[in-house]
């Protein structure tokens, strides 16, 4: 396998990670890069299960995210054309996405037009994850150029005295907590690939906003939604927790331990929460949502905290060597895979029914981001690159 490191194949994990590249580089890449990809540069929203694309429209913060994944592929031995495919998305976002004002647009028609020039909180916070991973896998210094300009632009209008960033362009009834996360991604990235100050500084911002006002103090829980001024929601809002961001946030936690952030006291917390209340123990899977009292709310289970459920087994792992992590993880690849045995490989379920049923629904293509950084997380695990 490209890139396997010597003593990879005695690791506890070699299998999966296996499996894992065989997946990537065997059915997905070539999938989404063939039948999943325009000629215009845009990858398709979704495929059908015949693996086909249909029309729905183009999110810009799934452009991003595909283009992260084929940053990824690239970078992990994939050797067919990831840096034309990335660097023709990249052009064109920069080209067709990007307002006057710096920030970003919402979606794109089938044909790549603007459906939605509307700035989306969370599509900017993709847009510097992209920017970031695909500066340094393409050797585009341009493009950290670009992010610093997008984050002046967040920083003039959209920060919030409160703390983090508001929505303007697409008002919703409550602060979210999830596009905070993903700038929190994003900055560390960019932080990785650059040194500068400013993104370490933006990162550990983040960092402290989550502690000390989106986990519950009473339980260790990540709560979603929030008031103007970053209270809980009133009501039952107030109480929702989605285990896989528990798991998400725990793993950026771990992150920061190489900065010499204390992160892992918060990460063991939001772990432990998410364990306890969130997994289906007769599906084997994370489900979607529990209350702060423990309550199950909603025991469907996406892919999506599937793979966070298993990146956070992984850095645990890494900081522990504990065998009841290395355990976890491979609980969570099982639990994984049931979503990606499918006729056409490189496509996927995403929503699990108690029952063991899945939902009939054509394979989002905003998984693939989550599914590739959970295999690069263990691939990368496995091979010692992390």
């Amino acid at each position: 396998m490209t890139g396997q490191t010597t003593g990879a194949s005695s690791h506890p994990l070699a299998d999966l990670a296996a499996d894992a590249r065989a997946w990537m580089f065997g059915a997905a890449a070539p999938l989404w890069s063939r039948v999943g990809r325009d000629p215009k540069g845009l990858f398709a929203e979704r495929l059908d299960v015949a693996g086909q694309p249909d029309d729905a429209p183009r999110r810009l913060f799934v452009q991003a995210r595909h283009t992260y994944s084929f940053c990824e592929f690239g970078r992990l031995g994939w050797d067919g054309p990831w840096q034309r495919l990335a660097g023709e998305t990249v052009d064109y976002l920069l080209a067709h996405g990007r307002r006057p004002d710096g920030l970003f647009i919402h979606r794109f028609t089938t044909d790549g037009e603007v459906l939605d020039a509307r700035a989306d909180l969370y599509d900017q916070a993709f847009m510097l994850f992209c920017l970031g991973h695909a500066g340094k896998a393409l050797g585009r210094t341009d493009l950290y150029g670009v992010a610093d300009s997008l984050a002046d632009a967040l920083e003039a209008g959209w920060r919030h005295p409160a703390g983090g960033f508001v929505e303007h362009d697409i008002p919703r009834p409550h602060r979210h907590q999830n596009p905070h996360m993903h700038f929190f991604e994003a900055f560390s990235a960019l932080y990785a690939v650059t040194g500068a100050p400013r993104w370490k500084a933006l990162a550990e911002e983040m960092a402290t906003l989550c502690r000390d006002r989106f986990i519950d103090p009473a339980t260790g829980a990540l709560l979603e939604y929030f008031t103007d001024d970053l209270k809980p929601a009133p009501g039952v809002d107030g109480t929702i927790v989605e285990p896989g961001h528990c798991f998400e946030w725990a793993w950026l936690f771990e992150g920061l331990s190489a900065w010499g952030w204390p992160g892992a006291a918060v990460s063991d917390r939001l772990t432990a929460f998410g364990r306890r209340t969130g997994i289906d123990a007769v599906n084997g899977v994370a489900i979607n949502e529990v209350l702060t009292n423990s309550t199950v709310r909603k025991p469907t289970a996406r892919l999506w905290p599937q793979t966070e459920r298993l990146k956070i087994a992984l850095a645990r792992l890494r900081r522990t060597g504990s065998s009841g992590e290395a355990e976890e993880a491979r609980n969570a690849y099982r639990g994984l895979k049931l979503y990606l045995e499918m006729p056409v490989p490189g496509t996927w379920q995403d929503v699990l029914n108690p029952d063991g049923s899945f939902v009939p629904m054509p394979a989002p293509g905003s998984s693939l981001y989550h599914i590739t950084c959970a295999m690069a997380e263990l691939v990368d695990t496995v091979e010692g690159r992390r």
